[in-house]
């Protein structure tokens, strides 16, 4: 979610947001241009009185004089009919240059500013920071995410160049970005009048002067009492005209000055909102911190290149999805693909069938199990390819295929092939292509193939399978296909907490920090280490999620276990590669509804990472089985915690080495009328664990839910039962 807020913005207000940074850093640089050229105040206590008054002295039609906030002095004078301006030197009042204001800073400040929209446009920028600002802010969590918190913020980054610059360039640029993107906000809602600025605070005009002959302007007791640096702007009186005043604009405020008395006859001092706006203007612009605004241009200089390499991260988010070409619409297609997949890897075989079929002149059309409909009307042939995830359960996107046949059916004597997907190394291999197999029999199809599989992924088996399906087929069909292995990242140890020595049975949690970017993954969502020597990974089910910023895992040591013995001899600071795998059937359905939470052994380790996150304090309820309380009782600190904060409802530990031995599926027994009262209030419930125990939950639940009519198949067909064994 995160990652969409922060994508979004950056896609939809890209150009508006890199031509706003583009012109912003070209103005940065006037600041710093005009304090290069500009001359030195005079030291000593000078005041505006003896300013004017060399001024005057070479400029007799003298109408205004300004102060820039570095320092520059400026003359704007009318001389013989003709209006001019110069820069002037402070300290003689003489002429330097003429003053020339640049056509070019001054389109650039309209296109900056307001588009050349007029009041529009300046709404139209002001989106253009609101846009910055939802882009920092976000960009930061994910920073702070990817680095494991704030406090690692300057650790070093790793991934692709353009990840990495991604993430470098936006490190650098965030305090700069910010502070552009909060002070445009800001002068933009005081544009709309949102936030007042200050400028309504005007002093009255006098409505009595002096009456006599005009004081040299040097000498006006007024001007004589403003220092220099505090000026901002003095307009003249008109000339001729003994009712006119002086106007006189300060750093402090403004007032009139009598042209006879030399007195101040009415002053207005800056409120706060006027200085405000005028520090956030100085900010924004540099005006003033011309030392401020070259950083400040250079970090929106940032903003295209972040800008390019946000677009590229977001099209290979994109791309790495399903990208099947020639794909026919299912009413006309004569083949029809269906993919059961859990985490994109069958895709590549799928992909590679289609492109034999569509070669071969065949209408293929290609789509996950989950989508099919019936509408296939023209199809002559199905093939389905599917995965099996867990103890013999769907694949995430084949989940409501088995529900959808028994609803639309078949064509009667429709031909088809089922192609399994899986490893052997489980009790249940494609267990779930054999219930397709049989689901698509009974409805009415009739095999062009018996179930065939694949065991872990091999080019080799499917490549047969493609023969074999060529043959029925009557062509020659060739697949050949090399999967991709999965993106491996590099972590490092950073905690280890030890438990079960003393029952021989010695578990560790295991705490890892990224030395990379992650992509995002969720507690029980499952981590691939790659031990050495060994091409086939372990799988552990994660007991922390991307925003706890470790990588958290309970591992258990096994004699002769290739895995588990090199994590268990692991140093704090030793470095492994590993690849998250995501597993969106196992964690908690969104709502209200009661959780009851099963384990034994390290299976505790994604439940302890749901009580973590149960922050709304629903009902949780965890039975939990281990050896001994005084060696093994795992999480028994933070489980305590979250009793007495509420994340945790009730606890129901079982240990099988002490007197009164007993395990979690006793608990569950004994606590049966308490069980149906929370499974009537629409419980859902999670098991992790191993196989064996698996199997003795259910039968415990089975007795416990028998009253009410209900079994665990019932509760799996509700959505309500989830696994997580091994």
């Amino acid at each position: 979610m995160l990652r969409q807020f922060h994508s979004l913005p950056g896609l939809i207000a890209a150009l508006l947001v890199m031509l706003l940074a583009i012109s912003g850093a070209i103005l940065s640089v006037d600041p710093a241009l005009e304090r290069l050229h500009s001359t030195p105040s005079p030291a000593g206590q000078q005041n505006v009185g003896q300013l004017a008054g060399r001024v005057a002295s070479h400029f007799p039609g003298v109408e205004q004089i300004q102060r820039t906030a570095s320092g520059t002095v400026i003359v704007y004078y009318n001389q013989n009919g003709q209006a001019g301006a110069e820069k002037v030197d402070p300290l003689t009042g003489e002429g330097l240059v003429p003053y020339e204001p640049s056509a070019f800073s001054r389109w650039v400040k309209d296109l900056h500013r307001s588009l050349f929209l007029g009041t529009p446009g300046h709404g139209v920028s002001g989106v253009g920071a609101l846009f910055m600002l939802m882009l920092s802010v976000s960009g930061a969590l994910l920073l702070a995410r990817r680095l494991g918190g704030w406090r690692n913020l300057l650790q070093p980054l790793r991934g692709t160049f353009s990840q990495r610059w991604h993430a470098e360039v936006g490190r650098l640029a965030l305090l700069g970005l910010l502070l552009s993107a909060l002070s445009g906000l800001y002068m933009s809602a005081t544009t709309f009048g949102f936030i007042a600025d200050g400028s309504q605070s005007e002093p009255a005009f006098p409505a009595h002067v002096s009456a006599g002959p005009a004081l040299p302007v040097a000498n006006l007791q007024a001007l004589q009492a403003t220092d220099l640096n505090d000026l901002r702007e003095l307009v003249f009186p008109s000339p001729g005209n003994p009712r006119d005043v002086f106007s006189l604009r300060t750093a402090q405020g403004d007032g009139y000055v009598d042209q006879a008395s030399g007195a101040l006859l009415s002053y207005q001092a800056h409120d706060s909102m006027h200085n405000l706006y005028q520090l956030i203007y100085q900010l924004h612009t540099g005006e003033g911190l011309w030392w401020l605004g070259l950083p400040l241009g250079l970090c929106a200089l940032c903003v295209p290149l972040m800008s390019v390499t946000g677009i590229l991260l977001w099209w290979r988010r994109r791309k790495s999805g399903p990208n099947i070409r020639h794909n026919s619409p299912a009413h006309c297609a004569d083949s029809v693909i269906l993919v059961g997949s859990e985490n994109n890897s069958t895709w590549g075989f799928a992909k590679t069938l289609h492109d034999a079929l569509h070669q071969s002149g065949h209408q293929v059309h290609s789509a996950a199990m989950n989508e099919w409909s019936g509408d296939c009307r023209n199809a002559q042939r199905v093939f389905i390819l599917t995965a099996t995830h867990g103890d013999g359960d769907a694949p995430a996107s084949a989940s409501r295929f088995l529900a959808r046949l028994a609803k639309t059916g078949l064509k009667p004597g429709l031909p088809y092939a089922v192609l399994g997907m899986g490893d052997r190394q489980f009790a249940q291999f494609c267990q779930y292509a054999h219930q397709v197999q049989d689901a698509m029999l009974q409805a009415g199809g009739s095999p062009l193939l018996g179930l065939e599989t694949v065991n872990r992924q091999s080019p080799q088996e499917f490549a047969r399978w493609g023969h074999s399906l060529g043959e029925v087929l009557g062509q020659d069909l060739v697949l050949v296909h090399t999967p991709q292995p999965p993106r491996k990242h590099q972590l490092q140890l950073t905690e280890r907490i030890a438990y079960g020595e003393q029952v021989n049975a010695p578990t560790h949690v295991l705490r890892f920090k990224a030395c990379g970017e992650l992509p995002g993954f969720l507690v029980g969502d499952l981590v691939g280490i790659l031990p050495p020597g060994s091409p086939i990974p372990r799988f552990y089910s994660l007991a922390s999620g991307s925003q706890d910023g470790v990588l958290e895992i309970c591992v258990r040591k096994h004699n002769g276990g290739m895995c588990s013995e090199f994590l268990h001899g692991l140093t704090i600071g030793a470095h492994i590669e590993a690849f998250i795998q995501p597993n969106p059937q196992f964690r908690p359905a969104s709502g209200t509804h009661p959780v009851i939470l099963i384990g034994a052994g390290t299976g505790i380790g994604p439940l302890a990472g749901f009580i973590r996150n149960n922050k709304a304090r629903h009902p949780m309820h965890l039975y939990w089985g281990g050896r001994n309380p005084a060696s093994d009782f795992l999480y028994e600190p933070e489980l305590n915690q979250y009793l007495s904060d509420r994340r945790l409802t009730a606890l129901r530990a079982a240990f099988s080495q002490v007197q009164d031995r007993c395990y979690v599926q006793d608990r569950l027994i004994g606590d049966a009328l308490a069980l149906r009262r929370l499974i009537e209030k629409g419980a859902q419930v999670l098991v992790c664990g191993s196989r064996e125990m698996a199997k003795g939950v259910m039968q415990a639940l089975d007795e416990v839910m028998a009253p009410l009519n209900l079994s665990v198949l019932t509760l799996k067909a509700q959505g309500r039962y989830r696994e997580d064994v091994y």
